[in-house]
């Protein structure tokens, strides 16, 4: 990967990326020379993403087994990755699908929704008030919160997430703007279609729901509904994250980010 970003051993945490998106931006800020704590709930799944980050950069990540929807391993993940990096300077946060996705509202019981706000709002501000302290207490850190388009134009089967995971731009902008000149940013970034293990099988089940091919559901929801004809690459979201922890972005602050290709018409 080319080192257009110099980030010079920035210690970053970063949730939920032993495959996906998670995965491509752990091993991208890894090569352009940040260290990572890279999260997932399988130790096997854990070995995999460190081995790969390790050949990739040269440096292997800490590895830590949690579950975003349980407190005690949201408490413990962030002693561990404090610990194992030697302080933090920022957390990437993702997450995977809920267990019901695609799943719409009238098919959805307590237990999918409790599960939505434990993933996409419980996770992440508990996380964000666990390091909050710590980040102002050396005067600075950096908060990337990863999420959906889909939360400003909703599609039907993602209500539940996009529910729970709308609060985030908020969280950034409220975070941005109180601590902004102790100096903390936080900044979400709302995605659009990528080409990842999650969002084909998510394609997959709803075209097994609506009786269609997957590659024809593949084709028409997804390539031919973006202007540019293709998927992201995950990638690009790499970049994007690797941008906005660099010193490049110093101003950006509060910000919410689209990059979909121009896949909706939101501003």
């Amino acid at each position: 990967m080319s080192t257009v970003f110099k980030l010079n051993g920035l210690r970053v945490l970063v949730t939920a990326s032993t495959r996906g998106i998670g995965f491509y931006v752990a091993r991208g800020l890894a090569e352009w020379g940040a260290r990572v704590a890279i999260v997932g709930r399988s130790t096997e799944s854990l070995a995999r993403a460190a081995k790969e980050i390790a050949k990739a950069a040269g440096v292997e990540p800490v590895a830590i087994q949690a579950d975003l929807r349980r407190r005690e391993d949201i408490e413990r993940l962030v002693e561990e990755a404090w610990r194992g990096l030697g302080g933090l300077d920022a957390l990437v946060f993702n997450v995977g699908n809920i267990s019901c996705e695609p799943c719409y509202p009238h098919e959805a019981g307590y237990e999918d929704w409790l599960e939505a706000a434990q993933l996409h709002l419980i996770a992440p501000g508990y996380l964000t008030s666990l390091l909050l302290p710590r980040f102002l207490a050396q005067r600075r850190g950096t908060f990337i919160y990863l999420s959906s388009v889909t939360v400003k134009e909703p599609m039907p089967h993602f209500a539940l997430a996009d529910t729970a995971r709308a609060g985030l731009v908020q969280l950034a902008k409220s975070v941005a703007r109180q601590y902004g000149g102790r100096g903390i940013r936080a900044n979400t970034i709302l995605m659009g279609s990528f080409d990842t293990p999650g969002a084909r099988s998510n394609i997959m089940r709803l075209a097994e729901m609506k009786r269609v091919e997957f590659e024809q559901a593949w084709r028409e929801w997804v390539i031919e509904l973006t202007p540019m004809k293709r998927v992201g690459r995950p990638q690009e979201i790499a970049g994007l994250v690797a941008f906005l922890l660099s010193d490049v972005s110093g101003y950006i602050n509060g910000s919410t980010i689209v990059i979909d290709g121009v896949m909706t018409g939101c501003v």
